[in-house]
């Protein structure tokens, strides 16, 4: 995705952003927040606790949704995330991270706290985007995100679902049905509940578990837990973690429109 915005991506959405408030009396409050929908949020945020806002944000509005990070595998990973972001003081990934100075404002320090964070595990391996909502508060981050985490601006792509071939569509090349029931590096066969991890670049058919992939690609760095990339073992292709679980997801999601939470991912499990 680069800086203008990108392409709409399909599956669920998952945020987490950070207000600031626009009312003179209480002018350079924020607050962070989960979402799976940025423009219904902030509109809940201005309307009080009765449209579904916060305690904290309501009646000290208008507040403005300036910055959003994306790219969760999923609720429960933002929702940590979240936390962290909110109490970094009790989180010990950011313990290294000084407490707010006295001559710091909220917004500043929210922004060094979140400086950190993109660059601590588990977060840093994370598929992430950061956006910037309204460019004129934008800051630079320091230290700034890690290369495989793109910055963007303006509002989110929309959310597209993929619509599956029916009858009349062109159909794709038949796959030897024995290959595709098990995974290529194990040769274990699928289980029902779990989708497997295919390679994006056409005619690339590799389909894999992935536990197994993640091996595969943590080989280079044995001494992570999550991947970024790696070179695909069917067609030897560079290719990114996260575009291999968007695949993955397209492939499998059928939630509901106004989902607010789902089951736990793999990497729900690393601890904040």
């Amino acid at each position: 995705m680069g800086p203008a915005g990108g392409a709409a991506r399909p599956g669920p959405f998952f945020g987490v952003y950070l207000l600031y408030c626009l009312n003179p009396r209480h002018r350079g409050r924020v607050y962070v927040g989960f979402t799976v929908n940025p423009a219904r949020r902030v509109q809940q945020h201005n309307g009080g606790r009765k449209k579904g806002g916060a305690w904290r944000t309501s009646g000290r509005g208008p507040w403005e949704m300036v910055l959003i990070v994306h790219g969760f595998p999923s609720a429960v990973a933002a929702l940590r995330f979240e936390w962290a972001w909110q109490h970094p003081r009790a989180s010990r990934r950011l313990a290294h991270v000084g407490p707010r100075l006295r001559s710091e404002a909220a917004f500043a320090f929210h922004l060094r706290v979140l400086a950190h964070m993109l660059r601590a595990p588990p977060w840093a391996r994370l598929p992430l985007t950061v956006r910037w909502l309204r460019a004129d508060f934008r800051r630079e981050l320091c230290p700034p995100p890690p290369p495989h985490m793109p910055l963007a601006f303006g509002p989110p792509p929309p959310r597209t679902r993929e619509r599956r071939a029916g009858p009349s569509a062109d159909p794709e090349p038949e796959r030897d049905r024995d290959a595709d029931a098990s995974c290529a590096l194990c040769a274990r066969s699928f289980q029902d509940e779990e989708g497997p991890l295919c390679c994006p670049h056409p005619g690339c058919r590799l389909r894999a578990h992935m536990i197994c992939l993640a091996e595969e690609f943590l080989q280079e760095e044995p001494g992570q837990l999550l991947p970024l990339e790696g070179q695909c073992p069917g067609c030897k292709n560079s290719v990114l973690w996260g575009d291999l679980i968007w695949l993955c997801r397209m492939g499998n999601e059928e939630e509901e429109e106004d989902l607010e939470l789902e089951e736990e991912h793999w990497t729900d499990m690393l601890e904040t």
